[in-house]
């Protein structure tokens, strides 16, 4: 997903915005889910992978990312469990991470990213009531 290089700028922080990147679409249908979360894993590789769902970029993710997405959580869970950690197997699991768009970095150089807003609270009766009070100043 992600190329070396720096980390893009976002783009309300960019200068030029016409720079064209041409792109083939391929039409698909119907709607990816999420691949079961493979059973019996550590808490922190489950974790991991269930939050993938949640994560704005999941919506770009075809049935090949959420395998792929399985492969590295049972991975994560044997290096979870093994004893000693082989620091060159955690570099590939952290950049195969990165091709799934799991962090800011890895999504800015494929230029896609997040706006997370807070959903405004619903307004109920009471509080609308509230508000017709305060305004009418009692």
């Amino acid at each position: 997903m992600g190329s070396p290089g720096p980390i893009p700028k976002r783009s309300e922080e960019r200068r030029r915005r016409n720079k064209e990147n041409p792109v083939e679409t391929v039409p698909a249908t119907g709607k990816v889910k999420p691949t079961a979360c493979p059973p019996g894993i550590h808490a922190e590789a489950r974790g991991w992978y269930q939050s993938l769902a949640d994560s704005g970029q999941s919506k770009f993710y075809e049935p090949s990312d959420w395998r792929q997405a399985r492969v590295l959580a049972i991975i994560l869970d044997n290096m979870l469990e093994a004893p000693r950690v082989s620091a060159q197997l955690f570099a590939a699991w952290c950049s195969a991470a990165s091709e799934l768009g799991t962090t800011e970095g890895a999504r800015r150089r494929v230029h896609i990213e997040i706006d997370r807003k807070p959903k405004k609270p619903a307004l109920t009766a009471v509080s609308v009531m509230d508000e017709y009070r305060d305004a009418l100043g009692g």
